[in-house]
C-alpha cells in the first residue's frame, strides 16, 4: 500500500471512530467538559477586566454571575446524559443573550467615549473591546 492509501486509510478510520464517539455520547461529553474548563477560565478574565474598570455598569456582573452556572452545567452534561440535554442548553441560551447584551453595551461604551465614533480607531483600542462579549 502507498503512503496515500495509507493515510486516507488512517483518516477513514479516524472519521469512523469520530462518528462512533457521537453515537456513543464521548462526543458530547468532550463538548460539555470542554465547556466548563473554559467557561471558568472566561469568568476568570472577564473578572479581572470588568475589575479593571471598577465593575462601573452593575450589569459587568452578569456574565461573572453566569460563570458558576455554565461550569457547573458543563460538569453535569459531563456526567449525566439527560442533564446534557436539558440543562446545558438552557444555561447555554442565556449565556449567548448575555453575550449579545454585552456586545451592545461594548458599542455603546465606544461611542460614549469623548469623540464617539468619529474616533473609531482610537475608542476602540482604549474603550471596551468589541468582540470581547
Amino acid at each position: 500500500m502507498t503512503s496515500t492509501g495509507k493515510a486516507s486509510g488512517r483518516a477513514v478510520g479516524a472519521a469512523e471512530q469520530l462518528i462512533r464517539d457521537i453515537e456513543h455520547g464521548r462526543f458530547e461529553r468532550s463538548l460539555a467538559g470542554i465547556t466548563a474548563v473554559g467557561a471558568l477560565i472566561t469568568g476568570a478574565e472577564i473578572y479581572l477586566e470588568h475589575d479593571r474598570a471598577s465593575f462601573g455598569n452593575k450589569m459587568m456582573w452578569l456574565p461573572v454571575v453566569l460563570t458558576p452556572f455554565v461550569a457547573g452545567a458543563g460538569v453535569a452534561g459531563v456526567c449525566n446524559r439527560r442533564l446534557a440535554k436539558t440543562v446545558l442548553p438552557v444555561v447555554s441560551a442565556l449565556v449567548v443573550a448575555n453575550s449579545l447584551q454585552g456586545q451592545y453595551l461594548h458599542v455603546r461604551g465606544i461611542a460614549q467615549r469623548p469623540g464617539g465614533w468619529r474616533l473609531a480607531r482610537y475608542n476602540a483600542e482604549m474603550g471596551p473591546p468589541l468582540f470581547a462579549p
